[in-house]
């Protein structure tokens, strides 16, 4: 398994590199797994049949709403743990406090020490875009916590550094572009 990203050359239209292009990076979502499709495979894997994990699954639900509105972290068992939080505007006098400096709710996860060792283990492949949507770029990470570095040696070649890291130039012309990208 690998993360895959994006990175599009794309004209910045704020801030200080205004009118410059740079390459971004985001991360694709190939799609959103409804919660059926994931009891259906937590059923597969546990060996309980699905209405039992849907049971558990909606309790669940509740258990973490009802505790997280309570102001407790709650543990999300094998993946870390979530709790409610605001942002807000600080003020320098106590007559100014008000939920009016409430500028928005949130919902903090913190993943667990074996979800970042995952995520520190999963190799990155990094597909680069020019402005035009042509693919003139590829890179793939394969060791812990890196990305990449050194350059290509050439058209369709493959080349490496000393931390395992291949960079492969694309020969596809095709362009193709996901429309996910926003």
């Amino acid at each position: 398994m690998a993360i895959k990203v994006k990175a599009r050359q794309t004209l910045i239209n704020v801030g200080p590199q205004k009118g410059n292009y740079r390459f971004v990076m985001q991360t694709e979502i190939y799609n959103s797994l409804n919660a059926e499709k994931v009891m259906q495979e937590a059923a597969l894997r546990s060996g309980l049949q699905k209405a039992t994990v849907n049971a558990a699954w909606d309790a669940f639900g509740e258990v973490i709403k009802a505790w997280a509105t309570e102001g407790h972290s709650v543990a999300v068992p094998g993946l870390g743990t979530m709790r409610f939080g605001v942002r807000a505007t600080s003020v320098e006098n106590v007559e100014d406090v008000s939920t009016n400096l409430i500028t928005s709710r949130r919902v903090i996860f913190v993943p667990s020490v074996d979800i970042k060792k995952e995520l520190g283990s999963t190799s990155i492949n990094i597909t680069c875009y020019d402005k035009d949507g042509k693919i003139i770029k590829q890179v793939t990470s394969r060791d812990e916590n890196d990305v990449e570095e050194g350059e290509a040696s050439g058209e369709g070649s493959t080349t490496g550094n000393e931390n395992g890291n291949t960079q492969t130039p694309s020969t596809d012309d095709t362009g193709g572009v996901d429309s996910g990208l926003g």
